[in-house]
């Protein structure tokens, strides 16, 4: 699918069918995220794979609540999600990566208060928009839930260490069309205009050249005539 095709119908998917996704395309689509833009390359993130339900109740366990399963009309179509990727982040690997001779002018070494924006946080969110992406690449579907609740118990769960961060987890199989309408979907998309500008405005468009004159009409047939019919036409 060309990426302009993805990007356009990319759209979070929140109701599943349960059919397994096969090990090939999983694994094509988590190791899209390994391409995703790291500050100073430090890939400070990690996934955590989880298949299956006896797997993925291990998450729901940690970050849902008995009530809230019993009374969500997202329930049902989110449980049966077959894979959940629970994405986790390390400031620290950020920090050591930037105390290094070449990062250490920075003063961005020093620990994690001393970065103006917490990068670990942004290059997590390019790993899972990749996800995202590349799950509608190979037609399946796949939202992404953020972190609300449940991040000690979850990292326990997964025998992740108390340095990383929960970022969220991104939900991944074929959607079964029964999704609940989201209130936000209503708020609809802003106009790139309105979100983007530019400081100065764009030079005009400059006229196209003129084109070559046709060939003649009026001469007999010949090899040249035709090839400019072919060029023209």
């Amino acid at each position: 699918m060309e990426l302009t095709e993805v990007m356009r119908t990319r759209h979070m998917v929140r109701s599943f069918s349960g059919r397994p996704v096969p090990d090939t395309i999983l694994t094509k689509i988590v190791a899209a995220a390994a391409a995703a833009p790291s500050a100073g390359n430090a890939d400070g993130w990690e996934a955590v794979v989880l298949v299956g339900p006896a797997e993925t109740a291990l998450f729901w366990e940690a970050t849902t609540t008995a009530d809230w399963r019993a009374t969500s009309p997202r329930w049902p179509g989110l449980s049966r999600a077959p894979v959940v990727v629970a994405v986790f982040v390390n400031p620290g690997a950020y920090v050591a990566r930037y105390a290094e001779p070449d990062k250490v002018a920075s003063g961005l070494g020093t620990g994690p208060d001393a970065w103006p924006i917490p990068y670990w946080l942004v290059d997590g969110g390019f790993a899972v928009l990749l996800m995202l992406l590349a799950a509608v690449d190979v037609g399946l579907g796949a939202c992404f839930l953020g972190n609300f609740r449940g991040e000690s118990e979850l990292r326990s769960a997964l025998d992740v260490g108390d340095e990383s961060r929960y970022l969220g987890a991104v939900l991944i199989g074929e959607g079964d069309g029964l999704d609940t309408p989201s209130a936000s979907a209503r708020r609809g998309r802003r106009d790139p205009a309105s979100a983007v500008r530019r400081l100065t405005s764009p030079p005009p468009p400059s006229s196209p050249p003129s084109p070559p004159p046709s060939p003649s009409l009026s001469s007999s047939s010949s090899s040249e005539d035709t090839i400019g019919a072919d060029v023209w036409s």
